[in-house]
């Protein structure tokens, strides 16, 4: 009988480290959530969206205007958005933690979103009626025009500090 038999040979045992190896994420862009750059974009949306605030608090008769009552809403809840995700990226730095959890991404996109938005509608709402009443009406005299439009300028300076956070979010969302 000279039937054939396989040959069995050893099968080595993979090593254990290999199948323990750490996820390929995205790159840590600065301006992400939990980087030193975006730390430093929340604080500078706070700063600019503070000093939009103070200025427009200065000026005694702010209040006659719907625009400028909408303008001071509007950097208000900035600064609360701002200073509140400053805190926590600045904490997430402390503890070199990742801010990746994807329902703390989209939290920060629709936050960033929103905040956005009004901080950009009200600068320009601001700025329309500060146009309105220098230019047009000629009123500078009797108003507080340099005022309004340092305020504007301010916060348009906040929503220009919020656009990267919230692009840069909104791709880290997507890239999920």
């Amino acid at each position: 009988m000279n039937a054939s038999h396989p040959a069995v040979h050893p099968v080595e045992v993979p090593p254990t480290d290999v199948l323990h190896l750490p996820r390929v994420t995205m790159k840590d862009y600065q301006g992400m959530p939990g980087t030193v750059g975006g730390l430093l974009l929340r604080l500078g949306q706070f700063c600019f969206a503070v000093a939009a605030f103070g200025i427009m608090l200065s000026i005694d008769d702010f209040s006659t205007v719907t625009a400028f009552c909408y303008f001071v809403a509007a950097t208000v809840l900035q600064c609360l958005w701002s200073f509140s995700l400053a805190v926590i990226d600045g904490y997430a730095l402390l503890v070199k933690r990742s801010l990746r959890n994807s329902l703390v991404v989209s939290l920060f996109v629709v936050g960033d979103g929103v905040t956005a938005t009004l901080t950009f509608a009200a600068a320009c709402a601001s700025a329309g009626i500060t146009v309105l009443i220098g230019n047009d009406l000629r009123q500078c005299d009797h108003n507080h025009c340099a005022k309004y439009e340092t305020a504007t300028a301010m916060a348009f300076l906040s929503w220009f500090m919020v656009s990267p956070s919230f692009l840069l979010t909104f791709w880290l969302l997507a890239a999920r």
